[in-house]
């Protein structure tokens, strides 16, 4: 089954703000396998951003390709975040279910 990638619609107001470094991505935290891009082999990053919108502040954690993650970002700097999209998941583990939305975006640009 295909999963459902839904584009982000942002508002041109919207700012986004680093709120940590990148990471790697972990795909297997038992064997500490990093996380690649199905179709580029490239490694995936997350690191946590803040969405300001409208008065409204919202933490979000972000996987992004390293070709996408610009030099010298640090925590606290003004990004732009490239083609935003929302995947919704789902897994059963131990008989309990947890579910959330994924973000991935292709690259994210320092605002100057």
């Amino acid at each position: 089954m295909a999963m459902t990638h839904i584009r982000v619609g942002l508002l041109p107001s919207t700012q986004f703000i680093a709120g940590t470094l990148p990471v790697p991505k972990i795909k297997d935290p038992e064997t500490g396998e990093v996380a690649t891009d199905h179709d580029t082999g490239e490694t995936l990053h997350t690191l946590a951003v803040f969405l300001m919108e409208e008065g409204r502040a919202a933490h979000m954690k972000i996987t992004v390709p390293e070709s996408g993650l610009p030099g010298g970002l640090q925590p606290g700097m003004p990004v732009r975040v490239m083609e935003l999209f929302a995947t919704p998941w789902a897994k059963l583990r131990n008989g309990r279910l947890f579910e959330g939305v994924a973000y991935r975006a292709a690259a994210l640009e320092l605002v100057k």
